[in-house]
């Protein structure tokens, strides 16, 4: 009778507290390590090296991350891949597996899964965006065929060293990825935050600083460089993915392919065909400066009109919309704003003379038609005509421009 009682309250002492019987403490740490390593394994293998090639990871981290990836998410690295090459291909259209701006936010938030696991069901998508992915034994006969086992795997593991406990543990681990990759970053990194660039949709910057999502906070800075392996440009922007991507890359586990271009400054010399390949190389770069510009010419603007004492009149709330909106392209521009930014630009020759001005340097990489001799030429007649244009700003702009290096 005594040895069930033990037994019994041996097993009652195992589903309350599992085997390690842990704190609190100890409990939210190993969970938050867990899913750190499944958003790298996401962020760094699925992602960066797989997704877009802009890295090649060694066997050890690479099988390593794909041992995680089907304990801790179930997913298929192959789906993964389509599905996120297609976004890319497909951004903001009707085609894209998960765009809010097609979809609506709330239903990437609600819905989102259900939306990846419709689109990995469709054959077109694998064979046309899936190329290149693991295709060795253990992928065939594991990861991808028994794909929702290694999830069931952790619970069991969760529920043997923590007891009843382990279920909320693998709870969390099972909504960390939906939550984080398709409601934060798949959901509002396409519809609120800041945008360093005007890549060709609606990519977002949630966050300058992310620990928890591994770097791919800095959507705005992906989209517009999708092939580097760091998504981080801005002095007070981090990614904690690329830190491990260069440890990594400190003891050969990793090689970094691609990281985004970075504009060179030299002697200021006429435009010429090094000016061109610079310009096309970091049209983003260069278009970001060219919208800061933009928005001094607006700020000026705005402190003629408040020296006149206009701070409330129709002028003034004209001007103030150009600051916000102006240096975007128009595509972005609400329509419902339109009519007072023209409203702007009509009485401002400067603003009017910028934003023309800026259509015309932006043709030097849409005109696929059009030799490079002609551009050049067509470059350094735009510097001559910034410089003697009288606007401070097109001036300085097209002197820095004349000193850009590829």
């Amino acid at each position: 009778m005594n040895e069930l009682l033990i037994v019994r309250d041996a097993l009652v002492q195992w589903l309350g507290y599992g085997l390690l019987d842990a704190s609190v403490w100890q409990i939210v740490g190993y969970t938050l390590v867990l899913t750190h390593f499944t958003i790298l394994g996401v962020t760094i293998f699925l992602h960066r090296a797989q997704s877009h090639r802009a890295l090649e990871l060694g066997p050890i981290p690479s099988h390593f991350f794909r041992f995680w990836l089907w304990l801790t998410t179930g997913m298929v690295t192959k789906e993964f891949v389509a599905i996120h090459r297609k976004h890319h291909a497909k951004c903001e259209t009707e085609e894209d597996p998960h765009s809010p701006q097609t979809r609506g936010l709330k239903a990437l938030l609600l819905t989102g899964v259900e939306l990846y696991r419709a689109e990995s069901k469709n054959m077109e998508t694998m064979a046309k965006y899936g190329t290149g992915t693991p295709d060795d034994w253990i992928e065939r006969n594991l990861y991808t065929r028994f794909s929702w086992q290694g999830v069931g795997l952790m619970l069991i593991i969760n529920l043997t060293l923590f007891g009843a406990i382990g279920a909320t543990i693998w709870a969390i681990q099972m909504a960390w990825i939906p939550v984080w990759a398709t409601g934060v970053i798949n959901g509002i990194g396409h519809y609120w935050g800041y945008r360093n660039f005007e890549a060709p949709d609606a990519s977002r910057n949630v966050s300058p600083w992310g620990i928890l999502i591994g770097g791919e906070e800095l959507h705005n800075n992906h989209h517009t460089y999708p092939v580097s392996a760091k998504f981080s440009v801005k002095p007070f922007e981090f990614d904690i993915g690329w830190g491990y991507i260069r440890a990594m890359e400190m003891i050969g586990w990793a090689k970094v392919r691609k990281t985004a271009p970075k504009l060179q400054l030299g002697e200021i010399k006429p435009a010429d065909k090094q000016t061109l390949e610079a310009l096309i190389a970091n049209r983003y770069e260069v278009m970001a400066a060219y919208g800061r510009g933009l928005k001094a010419a607006c700020a000026g603007e705005l402190a003629k009109l408040k020296a006149q004492g206009e701070q409330h009149s129709a002028k003034w709330a004209q001007f103030k919309l150009a600051k916000r909106w102006l240096h975007r392209d128009t595509d972005f521009i609400p329509a419902d704003f339109m009519a007072d930014i023209d409203g702007a630009r009509a009485a401002s020759p400067v603003l009017d003379k910028l934003v023309s001005m800026r259509e015309e340097l932006r043709q030097m990489w849409t005109r696929t038609n059009v030799s490079a001799e002609q551009l050049v030429a067509d470059l350094q007649a735009w510097c001559r005509k910034a410089e003697e244009s009288g606007i401070a700003e097109l001036r300085a702009f097209s002197m820095s421009l004349r000193a850009a290096r590829a």
